[in-house]
């Protein structure tokens, strides 16, 4: 099977890194494009195997798999311009949460499907949210069950719930990074810690955090329970999260929300449907 990637910005870079070094694809079954080449030029340095294609139509016309990774209100005129490519055995993939795949699948003859994926999809972990058009044969959701196993858990979503998923699966990681550099710039703030030393230790908590969890020793709540022991000091610490964090998340899930519904907005207009 031969994998086009069309956009190699943040999130087309690393599924194509991640595909090709989770040993779903190798590189010669690749062919990528972008806006501007030499982004796509700098991929194929890393990996020389990856065929480069000067247009997204030569890159659709060459493979069978299909990936649109580009801006979501970009997305339409993209589908515009590969359509006469597009044959029925061929499958167009958005990887955007404002593209639905009833849009896609008004705008193009073969299968759609959307496929959000993370950046730790990277590490060969974490999911990728899946949504399959009502058209789109046994064969490909077979196949991109089968490519995206390589390098995630792949999960088959309602779109209702499409926003929501995408801000913990894919948003998720930049919030929780973020969150993640204030407690280590508090520690250096506070205390004679550096910030190297901070860094690292706070950077392997993490990984032993996402370790007990991978191995199911405890949940999230029960971890909490076993570490947090009456009267100690990370009873302290929990009492003051409590008490400062408020709705902080309720109110961002409402602002991802409200982004999202302007998103929704251009592509309804674009499309003709929602």
């Amino acid at each position: 099977m031969k994998i086009g990637i069309i956009g190699t910005g943040n999130m087309g870079r690393i599924l194509a890194e991640a595909l090709i070094d989770g040993n779903a694809v190798s590189p010669s079954s690749m062919i990528v494009t972008n806006r501007t080449l030499l982004k796509a030029a700098e991929l194929k340095k890393d990996f020389p195997g990856i065929t480069v294609e000067p247009s997204a139509v030569e890159v659709a016309e060459q493979t069978d798999a299909i990936f649109v990774c580009v801006k979501p209100h970009d997305v339409y005129p993209l589908l515009q311009e590969l359509e006469s490519v597009l044959t029925k055995d061929k499958c167009i993939i958005s990887i955007t949460s404002p593209i639905s795949v009833a849009q896609l699948e008004s705008a193009v003859p073969c299968s759609a499907a959307r496929v959000i994926p993370s950046i730790t999809n990277r590490a060969l972990a974490g999911v990728s949210l899946v949504s399959y058009g009502s058209k789109c044969s046994d064969s490909w959701k077979q196949e991109l069950t089968l490519l995206f196993n390589k390098i995630s858990t792949p999960v088959e979503i309602n779109s209702s719930i499409t926003r929501v998923a995408s801000d913990i699966v894919s948003c998720g990681p930049a919030f929780f990074s973020y969150l993640s550099q204030q407690f280590i710039l508090a520690a250096v703030k506070k205390t004679d810690i550096d910030y190297d030393t901070a860094t690292k230790l706070t950077s392997e908590m993490l990984i032993g955090l996402g370790e007990l969890l991978s191995k199911e020793f405890y949940t999230l709540p029960t971890l909490q329970e076993k570490v947090c022991v009456k009267g100690g000091i990370t009873g302290e610490g929990i009492k003051v999260l409590e008490r400062e964090l408020g709705d902080v998340f309720e109110q961002l899930f409402e602002a991802t929300h409200r982004k999202f519904d302007d998103d929704l907005n251009i592509t309804r207009d674009q499309f003709g449907i929602d």
